[in-house]
């Protein structure tokens, strides 16, 4: 009973003083937390380094494998932010864990956002994907002056894999759920891409701009965060947001081991995370949108892989 209180008082919503822009402000930057991602970082980085992102705020939580030496082996020195990030903070009075990756997007916004037209916050295991466009900016350019995006998550499972296969995430996990926008347990839910000098409220799923809860998709069509979870606000127009949720079988169960980011939800994850997967597999269709960018874009995909043995 005390676990779930705690639960519904976590700290889990920031207001924030927006930054000042700077007078050349432009691109794309994203700020990630991470932890023991090395067998994967190297694909986003490069990924999203292709889609034209200029800069990677990124918060290290006390990773123990070779996680920070692969980004600093894979972006630019010039590209490429790294903080330790391993606390874990509460409000003592009342009890109440603050969510650290929350922390983590607050202080980015904060400290690095005025340089930047647009700043997206994601997990390792999701992919900005340019749609119309070679790079993310030039895609989101033609939104104009459109101050955020909710965008949906594109939830891959298993694609038939027990184990990691040869050749990275977006070329071998093909099948995602088929409706984003659907009702299924755990499918339906937004990150966002923001004007980070215009940002208010920090929430991790729902960011308010301008001090109010508008929000966009990603063909510009203006939503509330009350009814953003309507089929017709569905887009991909400019971008896509994959989000590879299991990766193997194997690495599924490695991440149960790790645990969610919030100390308090640790007994009900493994619980809430294999239903989500029950949802994606539920109904699924094959979604070629990343490993085809990725080849256009000049990186190496699975087909392009040497054959082994």
């Amino acid at each position: 009973m005390l676990e779930k209180l705690a639960q519904k008082l976590k700290i889990s919503k920031l207001g924030i003083r927006a930054p000042t822009p700077a007078p050349s402000r432009n691109g794309v930057a994203i700020a990630a937390i991470v932890r023991d991602e090395a067998e994967h970082i190297g694909e986003w980085a490069r990924f999203h380094l292709a889609a034209g992102v200029r800069h990677f705020v990124i918060y290290d939580d006390a990773s123990r494998d070779d996680t920070v030496e692969v980004l600093r082996a894979t972006l630019p020195a010039d590209r490429l932010t790294i903080i330790p990030w391993a606390q874990r903070l509460s409000d003592i009075r009342l009890g109440r864990e603050i969510h650290n990756q929350l922390l983590a997007y607050a202080h980015a916004a904060g400290n690095f956002g005025g340089g930047f037209r647009w700043m997206g916050f994601i997990d390792i295991d999701e992919f900005l994907v340019p749609v119309g466009a070679d790079t993310l900016e030039d895609a989101l350019a033609t939104l104009g002056d459109v101050p955020n995006l909710s965008l949906p998550w594109h939830m891959f499972a298993f694609s038939g894999h027990d184990t990691p296969p040869v050749g990275g995430v977006v070329s071998n996990y093909l099948m995602r759920a088929r409706d984003p926008m659907g009702d299924a347990p755990g499918l339906r839910a937004f990150k966002m891409l923001v004007d980070p000098c215009r940002l208010t409220t920090m929430r991790i799923h729902a960011m308010q701009t301008d001090g109010d809860e508008r929000t966009w998709n990603a063909a510009g069509v203006q939503a509330t965060f009350a009814t953003r979870d309507q089929a017709g606000f569905y887009s991909t127009q400019a971008v896509q947001l994959n989000h590879y949720y299991t990766r193997s079988r194997e690495e599924l169960e490695s991440k149960i081991a790790r645990g969610p980011n919030l100390l308090a939800k640790g007994r009900e994850y493994r619980r809430k995370v294999m239903r989500t997967v029950a949802s994606i597999e539920q109904d699924q269709v094959e979604d070629t949108r990343a490993r085809d960018f990725a080849r256009s874009a000049g990186l190496r995909v699975a087909e392009d892989q040497p054959t082994i043995g």
